[in-house]
């Protein structure tokens, strides 16, 4: 059930990589051949070029699919508001069949989506690999999302978007591509007492929210990631500890730049319930599970699970509601291919 019926239009925003999902099912003798893990996400290596020519061939029944994690978690957010361009997203996409895919989805579903252009570089894609129904290895080749600059964010309108938005999502994968633009949204959040979002995303990512050059955690009223994430960004903040539950309480307490707000710490566990640090109490909060004969594809889970927590965020709900409904999103996604979804949501 909705919070607030009255949803503003621009009120969420996201900047990420937007990316194809080229997605099989295979088995363990595919991830070794490549050195994959499984429930993992790397950038492509040079030798991850034969991968993705081996997962287009027609024998492993390839789906092409909108992706990205930061876009996927837009749409989502975006199917269940319902409201049209309630939400904007921003990435860099080349100037190709794929890119056009990608925004026709996110339009389809309501998103205002503005994409930054690079004529000269192919639109991402990302080598989705399933094993065992929801274990998923993610090898991402940004192609063109590696050029998304600040400079698009200057740009008079969509500098408007930004301040018309009053909560942000940030993926970690931004990081290596532009840094000023993660740091410009995120002043921006700070000085206009708004809500700053960021989504550890991957393990090898963690150093960049260590960095004390870049202090970005002290911009980030709700930092997200999983239990590896947390356990990676706990080393190297050089916290004496490495269990969950007191990594997440000391994430809160660090210091804010926003003293206005107090910080939130949402740490997932796959199946297991999740781990809450907020309020100076850690909370825990139980996942919908889905049984294993119904579940298609376990990409994107954690994407849309995001995606309907922040629907009801923008909403003003309580975290239980947030959590709810992000529980509803996320076993949608999993008995669909990709982070796809129904025509329209039925969660009340």
């Amino acid at each position: 059930m909705s919070a607030d019926s009255n949803i503003r239009e621009g009120v969420l925003l996201g900047l990420g990589n937007p990316l194809l999902d080229i997605t099989i099912e295979t088995d363990e003798a595919f991830l070794e051949k490549y050195d994959l893990e499984k429930d993992n996400a790397i950038p492509a290596k040079e030798k991850h070029k034969e991968m993705f020519d081996e997962i287009m061939h027609r024998k492993y029944h390839p789906q092409y699919l909108p992706g990205g994690a930061t876009q996927n978690t837009i749409r989502v957010a975006q199917w269940l508001l319902k409201q049209p361009k309630a939400t904007t997203f921003f990435g860099c996409v080349g100037e190709d069949k794929y890119a056009e895919i990608l925004r026709k989805t996110a339009e389809e579903v309501g998103v205002n989506v503005h994409y930054q252009v690079n004529s000269d570089m192919p639109t991402g894609v990302c080598g989705a690999v399933i094993t065992g129904g929801d274990n998923r290895s993610l090898v991402s080749a940004l192609g063109a999302a590696r050029f998304f600059t600040h400079k698009f964010l200057q740009d008079t309108e969509n500098w408007k978007l930004v301040e018309t938005a009053d909560y942000y999502y940030i993926g970690g994968y931004v990081f290596p591509v532009s840094q000023e633009s993660i740091k410009m949204i995120a002043e921006h959040a700070c000085e206009n007492n708004k809500t700053l979002i960021m989504n550890l995303s991957a393990t090898f990512l963690c150093r960049y929210f260590s960095k004390s050059e870049i202090n970005i955690l002290e911009y980030i009223d709700v930092l997200v990631g999983n239990e590896s994430e947390a356990e990676m960004l706990a080393s190297q903040l050089d916290f004496a500890t490495s269990d969950v539950t007191e990594i997440a309480f000391q994430l809160m307490n660090l210091p804010k730049k926003n003293t206005k707000r107090d910080r939130m710490v949402i740490i997932t566990h796959g199946h297991k319930p999740l781990t809450v640090a907020r309020n100076g109490e850690i909370e825990k909060y139980e996942i919908e599970k889905v049984p294993l004969g119904e579940i298609k594809d376990g990409n994107g889970c954690g994407d849309a699970f995001m995606g309907g927590f922040l629907a009801q965020l923008v909403q003003g709900a309580e975290v239980i509601e947030c959590i709810r409904c992000g529980n509803y999103a996320a076993s949608e996604v999993l008995q669909h291919w990709g982070c796809t979804f129904p025509e329209k949501p039925d969660f009340e």
